[in-house]
C-alpha cells in the first residue's frame, strides 16, 4: 500500500462569506424559493461546490483520512452505484473513509460523503453499509444541510465564517463540534445543526427507495438502525452518528414499515465488502500478532463469511507481523484464482517490494496497467514499484499520465514529489510538493514552495512560466474563498 508522507500543516480555513446584492440573486436558478436573498446568496449550488471543496481540503489536513487507494476505489464504487440511481444530483459525489472506530457517517456541501472505518466493520453485510451511504446521499440531494444553515442565517445574523468551520467539525466529531459551535451560535441553537426529524424522515424515505433501485436489500436500513440502537441502548455515550442523526424508536419502526413495502432482495455475500472489512482490521485495528491469531482461528473454525476474505486478512496480518514469506504464499494463491482482484494486487505489491522483488511487482503491474489504464490502485502501485526500483523516468511518465485523467490526486502528487527528489529535479520537486499543500488547503505554504521552485528553474523558462501561472491560480483560489 502506498503511504503518503505526512506534511505538518495547520489548515484551519477561514470562510469570509458576504451577502451579495439581493436583487442580483432574485433570478438565480439555484435559489431556494422559501429562503430570502441572504440565505440564497450564501449557499447557492455553485457556492456549495466551492465551499465543499475548501472544507474537503481542511478535512484532509486535520483528520485521519485513509489515503488507501484500494478502499477509496471500493467505497466510491459502492457510493456511485447509489448516486447513479438518485434524483436531483447536482454534484459529482466523492466518498472517503476516516480511520476512526466510532460509528459515524456524514455528508457536506458539494457531494462529499465521509464514513468512519468503525461503521464499515460494524455492518454485517453490504446492504447495511449501502443503507448508510444512501441515507447520506439523500441528505445531499435534498439539500438538508444547506437549507438548515440558510434558515439559521436568516433568523439569526451570525458569522458564517465561524459557523461553517464548526459545522464541519460537528459532522466529523459531534462531541467536540458542539463545543465549537457554542462560540459561534447561541446554546439554544446548537441542536439546529442536527438534522431535524423531518430531514431524517425524508432521508430515510428517499434512501430506502434508492437502496431498492440500486439492487440492495431494503431491510439493510432498519437492520442497521436496530444494530446501532441495541449496541448503545445502555451506554451513557451514544455513537457520533446518533448525535447528528437522532434515532428514536419511532424512526426505527417507520423505517421497518417502509422497507416492508418493497420485496426483499436476497443477495450473496459481497467479496469486496468482506475484503474491505478484513483490510480495515488487519491494517488499522489491533496489533499484528493478535490479528494473526484471530484470522488463524477464524479459518481453522470455519467461522468466516467468505474464506478468501479471511485468508486475505491473515496475509495482511502476516505481512504486518514481518512474516513476509507466509504472506507471499497466501496472496499469490489468492491472485491466481482471481487475477484482477485489486485487493490482492495491492497487498502482493507490498510483499514484493519488501522482499526487493522489483521485477515481479513491475511485471504484474505493467500488465494490469495495459488492461486497466489509469486505475488508481494499479497506476499508483506501478509508479511506486518503479521509483523503488530506481526507474524514475518511467515512474514520472506513469504518474503524469494518471494526473491528466485524475487531477488533484493527493497520493499521486506525493509519489511524484518522491520521484523528483530522488531523480534530482529540484524545481519540479517543489512544484509537486506545492500541489500537496494546496490539496490540504495550505495555500500560503503552496505558494512558498512554488516560489522556491521558481528559484531553482533559472535555466528552464517553460517551467518558470508554468510556476508563475500556478501561483496566480492559487492566489485566485484564496481570493475566491474571501469573496463568497
Amino acid at each position: 500500500m502506498i503511504k503518503v508522507k505526512p506534511f505538518l500543516v495547520s489548515a484551519a480555513l477561514s470562510f469570509t462569506l458576504t451577502t451579495a446584492n439581493a436583487s442580483a440573486q432574485q433570478h438565480n436558478k439555484n435559489e431556494l424559493p422559501e429562503i430570502g436573498a441572504a440565505g440564497s446568496s450564501i449557499l447557492s449550488i455553485d457556492k456549495e461546490r466551492v465551499v465543499g471543496d475548501a472544507m474537503m481540503r481542511q478535512l484532509r489536513a486535520t483528520q485521519p483520512l485513509l489515503n488507501d487507494p484500494v478502499m477509496n476505489e471500493y467505497i466510491n464504487d459502492l457510493g456511485n452505484r447509489l448516486v447513479n440511481n438518485a434524483q436531483d444530483v447536482n454534484y459529482k459525489f466523492r466518498f472517503f473513509i476516516i480511520n476512526n472506530s466510532e460509528l459515524n457517517a456524514f455528508a457536506f456541501f458539494g457531494g462529499h460523503v465521509g464514513v468512519h472505518s468503525g461503521l464499515i466493520t460494524t455492518a454485517d453485510n453490504e446492504s447495511e453499509l449501502a443503507s448508510v451511504l444512501a441515507h447520506e446521499v439523500s441528505h445531499v440531494t435534498q439539500r438538508h444541510l444547506a437549507r438548515r444553515l440558510e434558515a439559521q442565517s436568516k433568523s439569526q445574523p451570525i458569522t458564517m465564517a465561524g459557523m461553517l468551520g464548526s459545522v464541519l467539525l460537528t459532522l466529523v466529531n459531534p462531541t467536540v463540534g458542539m463545543a465549537a459551535l457554542s462560540t459561534t451560535i447561541a446554546a439554544s441553537q446548537q441542536a439546529g445543526i442536527n438534522y431535524t426529524r423531518g430531514n431524517e424522515k425524508e432521508a430515510d424515505r428517499v434512501g430506502i427507495a434508492l437502496l431498492v433501485n440500486s439492487n440492495f436489500d431494503p431491510m439493510g436500513a432498519p437492520s442497521f438502525f436496530v444494530k446501532m440502537s441495541e449496541k448503545y441502548r445502555y451506554k451513557s455515550k451514544p455513537p457520533a452518528m446518533l448525535l447528528t442523526h437522532p434515532l428514536p424508536d419511532s424512526r426505527i419502526s417507520d423505517a421497518r414499515l417502509r422497507a416492508q413495502n418493497y420485496p426483499r432482495i436476497q443477495l450473496p455475500p459481497s467479496l469486496a465488502f468482506e475484503l474491505t472489512k478484513s483490510r480495515i482490521k488487519a491494517r488499522y485495528q489491533s496489533n499484528a500478532k493478535d490479528n494473526v491469531t484471530y484470522y488463524q482461528n477464524l479459518i481453522n473454525k470455519q467461522q468466516y463469511v467468505l474464506k478468501p476474505a479471511a485468508e486475505y486478512g491473515l496475509a495482511l496480518s502476516y505481512f504486518a507481523n514481518k512474516q513476509t514469506t507466509k504472506a507471499k504464499g497466501i496472496l499469490e494463491s489468492l491472485l491466481k484464482s482471481d487475477t484482477k482482484n485489486l485487493f490482492y494486487v495491492d497487498a502482493l505489491t507490498d510483499v514484493y517490494l519488501e522482499l526487493k522483488l522489483f521485477d515481479n511487482a513491475i511485471t504484474m503491474l505493467s500488465e494490469l496497467n495495459l488492461l486497466m489504464p489509469n486505475n488508481q490502485v494499479v497506476a499508483l502501485n506501478y509508479a511506486n514499484a518503479l521509483q523503488q526500483a530506481e526507474k524514475y523516468a518511467k515512474a514520472e511518465e506513469v504518474l503524469q499520465d494518471f494526473l491528466l485523467v485524475k487531477p488533484g490526486h493527493l497520493i499521486a502528487y506525493d509519489l511524484l514529489n518522491q520521484v523528483y527528489r530522488k531523480s534530482g529535479k529540484t524545481a519540479l520537486m517543489h512544484t509537486s510538493k506545492a500541489e500537496v499543500y494546496a490539496l490540504l488547503g495550505a495555500y500560503p505554504k503552496a505558494i512558498d514552495e512554488l516560489q522556491t521552485g521558481y528559484n531553482f528553474a533559472d535555466d528552464k523558462p517553460l517551467i518558470r512560466k508554468r510556476i508563475k501561472a500556478r501561483i496566480i491560480q492559487f492566489e485566485d483560489q484564496q481570493e475566491k474563498l474571501k469573496r463568497l
